[in-house]
Formats: structure tokens, C-alpha cells, sequence
């Protein structure tokens, strides 16, 4: 939705935004899993410590085919739909709540109007999405680098994918609301509109807390010694600097842009056609 379209309650804003959140979900995976599986095998496989990001391609075809680039892909084709319907679907229930709270709609002193409800309600978003994401998340990993899982374990990582959650799709809320607030013209376009806006705001969410993701993909490929996140972090700086946080940033950041801009086309159009049916009403 633009920022000014008008809203149903805020169960029913919750409800349509659970259905159209499929679509980008799945969009998502089709989309983007063989750069995902490159940038997890950068980041949490043995032999591919020091590989780029074509080297790790190559690798990959070389010894399972196009095959391997899909590896992994079954939990999050299945997951991913829900736990994206549900992160979009929470915040805008939670959002649409607020609007009857003039406290929780002021704005932010030198925020260029973002208001607390942004962040409320992107943090229950981000809340719901982790529960249903990190069991999903390890068993992909696993599967990514060659690993087996036990039911018992899925949970393995939950803490850092709460924080990794709250980060990323805290701000990537703030990003499209600014968008929605500032650029309602561009926003409400079918098709390169959401694609650049949801492919920017994703990639620059991802780039601001991509360490933590980083060592999210360590923890549940069950790559180095388990050590609390803290430790995890400085240990990589110290040993491999910036460049070792950052490592795997490169195919994140093509996947994120193309995978997050073609679901959102998918989404917003959908929004529309609610809106036109009436639905809404």
C-alpha cells in the first residue's frame, strides 16, 4: 500500500497482508537461492574458505551440477512463504492497530517523520518471522554444505536470528516507509517502482547487518567452534579484518537487489488488485 491509501482494520489489513506475502516469498527463492547457496558456501563450508564468488560457482557446477546451486532449496520454498507473509502481515496488523494511538504515531525528532509505530510494528514483524525462519534457515544451511540436521537441533542458532531478523527487516520497515511516505508516485508504479525500492531498501538493510548474518550462517553450518556472538565477531575481525565480516556480501547483494525487487512487484500488484476488487471495503 501507499502511505496516504486508505486502510481496512487492522485484523483485515493483517489477513490481506498474509495472503499477498506468499507471492513474494516464493518469489524470493525462485529467484534468488543459487546466489543464497554461493554465499553461504563463502561463508560456512569447508574447501571454500578463500573462494570468490565465481570460484565458488564453478566449484559448485563442477562437482553437483546445476543441482547444487538448488541444494537447500525445498525448506525455505516451503517456509519462506509463510514466514514472509507472516513478517508482512504482523506489521501491518500491528501498524494499522496503532492508528488509534496518537502516541505511538509522532514522529521522531530528526528522522524525517518516521514514527514509533514504524518500529513497533517492524519489530513484531521481525519477532514473528525468526520463529518460523531459523529452524527453516539451519536445515537450508545444512543442506547448502553438505550437512545433516536433527529434528532436536532446529533450533541451533535461534538468538543470533532473532538479533540478524530484528536488524535487517527492522530496517528495511523504516526504508519502505520513508519510500512510502516520500516517493508515493514511484511506490504505486507497477513494475520498476517496487522493483528499485524493495531491491534498495532490502540490499541496504542487508548491508548494514551483514556480519551478524554472516556468523548466523557460521553458526548453523556448525562452521568454527561455538562461541557466544560476540566472541564469534571480534574473533573473525581479528583474524580476517573487514573483509572477513563481509565475506560473501558480493552474491548477497545481487540476490537481495533482484530477488526482493522482482517479489515486491509481485506484492505491490497484488495489494492493487485487493484494492480494486474491493476488498478492502
Amino acid at each position: 500500500m501507499t502511505h496516504n491509501e486508505a486502510r481496512a482494520g487492522w485484523l483485515k489489513e493483517g489477513a490481506i497482508a498474509l495472503s499477498v506475502g506468499v507471492l513474494y516469498g516464493t518469489t524470493s527463492v525462485m529467484v534468488g537461492h543459487p546466489l543464497d547457496t554461493i554465499k553461504t558456501k563463502m561463508q560456512a563450508q569447508k574447501g571454500f574458505e578463500n573462494t570468490n564468488m565465481f570460484r565458488t560457482c564453478l566449484k559448485t557446477l563442477r562437482t553437483q551440477g546445476i543441482l547444487g546451486l538448488y541444494r537447500g532449496c525445498v525448506p525455505p520454498m516451503m517456509g519462506s512463504g509463510i514466514y514472509r507473509s507472516v513478517q508482512f502481515s504482523a506489521f501491518e496488523a500491528v501498524y494499522t492497530f496503532c492508528d488509534k494511538y496518537p502516541t505511538l504515531k509522532k514522529e521522531i525528532p530528526g528522522t524525517f517523520g518516521l514514527q514509533v509505530r514504524v518500529i513497533l510494528a517492524g519489530a513484531c514483524g521481525s519477532t514473528a518471522r525468526a520463529i518460523i525462519e531459523s529452524p527453516l534457515e539451519l536445515a537450508k544451511i545444512r543442506r547448502q554444505t553438505g550437512q545433516t540436521y536433527k529434528l532436536s537441533g532446529v533450533y541451533k542458532g535461534f538468538s543470533v536470528t532473532w538479533i540478524r531478523t530484528l536488524g535487517l527487516m527492522g530496517m528495511y520497515f523504516i526504508f519502505i516507509d520513508s519510500f512510502r511516505r516520500n516517493l508515493p508516485h514511484l511506490f504505486s508504479s507497477p513494475i520498476l517502482g517496487p522493483f528499485l525500492l524493495s531491491g534498495t531498501a532490502a540490499t541496504l538493510s542487508w548491508w548494514i547487518i551483514w556480519p551478524i548474518e554472516n556468523m548466523k550462517s557460521q553458526v548453523q553450518g556448525n562452521f568454527g567452534k561455538d562461541q557466544p556472538l560476540k566472541t564469534r565477531l571480534a574473533m573473525t575481525f581479528r583474524e580476517k579484518g573487514v573483509t572477513g565480516l563481509y565475506r560473501g556480501i558480493g552474491p548477497g547483494t545481487i540476490r537481495s537487489f533482484l530477488a526482493n525487487g522482482v517479489s515486491m512487484i509481485m506484492m505491490s500488484n497484488a495489494q492493487k488488485l485487493v484494492t480494486k476488487l474491493g476488498l478492502r471495503d
